[in-house]
């Protein structure tokens, strides 16, 4: 009995000593960790902000957590975001070798691949391709604007009626980007399209879910068939639905004449047939599955933030709309260069970024190599999380940091100013690729749609929850809207 006896407090002493957690000698001040957990207990499970905000009045604006064994430090304020992610961008540019999405994507493409030259590579190429393909050109504002016909066409048969904007502006954004790279937009009912959208949501699900955290601080539970283990599967199948196109575009592609992206990565891969390259169909689907995720989600849950104030501040929308009148006149269709003679507009659209604060959390980093910042020691492999909400609401960056408010983008003469603090895209090399993308976007479809639309809040729907819902991005809560036929020159009515 007594052998038995200490072999089982031997066994909890081990298995003490396996979980518990050891705080790196001068590493940033933070909440006591739990052994296997570390502070994720400490967390609000359906919103941990408040708790990050916590932490940050306490510790100061660098704090160190565990997710589970695994140092994090935590970044608050646009001054130490840039301090790491712009001045010492190098030193903190890595990913995580740990996270289920890395293993899903097996580190490739660029939003999960690590810090080195495949990365710089694939992330140059990218650029490159979109560059080409008419970003920041008039090519591209035509596909963007064939693509808000569409939004207004139906908009307009849904004209006097209440509808649900979420699936219509995550298709129109979806379809823009799969314009860039499958060469042509897909019809909204159209299978493929449908299926790949379908498929990229459960994963995302998965991917931002407790069993994605479970399979992080508990690697041993990894051999079981857990949920966790459909991640997989999803991807896998989003890899193969990619590679179907990929396959079809190298038996009719025209060597010299690239249609697409896929065409573009296929002659790279040509010019490279005889290097040492990370170019494979492999590395492709992935890049391809990383701009079609960063080409829609952010675009399309902006434009839900932005028709949600617009709809219950309607004399923003008012002024906006004596605002795109006055530039516009009797043209057809706005241009991009028009932004420039809008500057309230422009300050509407990024204070919806601003309050909309999709990727709160950024992409986590990880420290490259062992260095310090602002004094505390960041061991290589510590996961560094730039809190881009602090920034967003900072309040010693912003006039109006906790509402609404465009004049948080106007100067005293009325023109356009952007903050340093405004980082919704994350700031450094590895800020999001589809930026400029969703710029244009934005511009394009909210000028387009309010000059045509009145953006109403339905009689029946009672008081708007402005509250946002936190997950892998963060959006505001399902509503409805009202749609009203407008003519430029009219201004807008509403119950609300």
């Amino acid at each position: 009995m007594l052998t038995i006896l200490v072999l089982l407090c031997l066994g909890a002493f081990l298995l003490f000593m396996q979980f518990n957690i050891r705080r790196p000698q001068n590493f940033p001040p933070g909440p006591t960790p739990v052994p296997f957990f570390g502070n994720l207990l400490q967390l609000d499970r359906t919103n941990p902000l408040k708790d990050f905000d916590k932490f940050a009045q306490r510790y100061g604006s660098i704090y160190g957590l565990f997710i589970g064994r695994q140092p994090a430090v935590v970044l608050t304020g646009q001054k130490i975001i840039r301090e790491a992610l712009i001045t010492r961008a190098v030193e903190f540019a890595g990913r995580s070798d740990n996270m289920m999405v890395s293993h899903v994507t097996n580190s490739k493409g660029v939003i999960m691949a690590n810090y080195g030259e495949g990365w710089r590579e694939h992330r140059r190429f990218a650029l490159t391709t979109l560059r080409n393909f008419g970003l920041g050109k008039k090519s591209m504002e035509q596909r963007i604007l064939e693509e808000v016909k569409y939004i207004c066409s139906h908009l307009e048969e849904s004209a006097g009626k209440s509808i649900d904007p979420q699936h219509l502006y995550h298709q129109a954004a979806s379809n823009i980007i799969a314009s860039i790279i499958f060469g042509s937009r897909f019809n909204y009912q159209d299978e493929y399209f449908q299926t790949l959208i379908t498929i990229m949501e459960k994963l995302t699900k998965i991917a931002i879910g407790p069993w994605a955290l479970l399979y992080e601080i508990a690697p041993v539970l990894r051999i079981f068939p857990l949920p966790f283990r459909k991640a997989f599967q999803y991807f896998a199948g989003i890899k193969n639905h990619i590679l179907k196109v990929v396959d079809e575009h190298k038996k009719s592609r025209v060597t010299g004449e690239p249609r697409d992206l896929i065409d573009c990565y296929l002659e790279e891969m040509e010019k490279r047939a005889d290097q040492c390259t990370t170019f494979d169909d492999s590395q492709m689907a992935i890049l391809l599955f990383d701009l079609f995720l960063a080409g829609t989600e952010t675009t399309s849950n902006t434009l839900r933030t932005l028709t949600l104030y617009l709809m219950t501040h309607i004399h923003i929308q008012e002024q906006c709309q004596r605002e795109i009148d006055e530039v516009l006149g009797d043209r057809e269709h706005v241009t991009f260069e028009d932004r420039n003679a809008m500057p309230y507009v422009q300050a509407v659209i990024h204070e919806g970024q601003r309050v909309g604060d999709i990727v709160p959390l950024s992409m986590f980093h990880t420290a490259t190599t062992n260095t310090q910042l602002q004094g505390y020691n960041i061991p290589k492999g510590t996961i560094i999380i730039p809190y881009l909400s602090s920034a967003l609401r900072e309040e010693s960056q912003w006039k109006f940091p906790h509402e609404f408010n465009p004049q948080n983008f106007l100067n005293d003469k009325g023109q356009f100013v952007k903050p340093d603090a405004f980082m919704p895209f994350s700031v450094g090399p590895r800020m999001c690729l589809g930026e400029n993308l969703a710029r244009m976007e934005l511009f394009l479809i909210l000028v387009t749609v309010l000059r045509h639309f009145r953006l109403v809040w339905p009689e029946d729907a009672g008081e708007p929850d402005f509250k946002l819902t936190f997950g892998g991005t963060q959006s505001v809560k399902p509503y409805r809207l009202t749609v009203q036929l407008r003519t430029p020159g009219e201004t807008c009515k509403s119950v609300y």
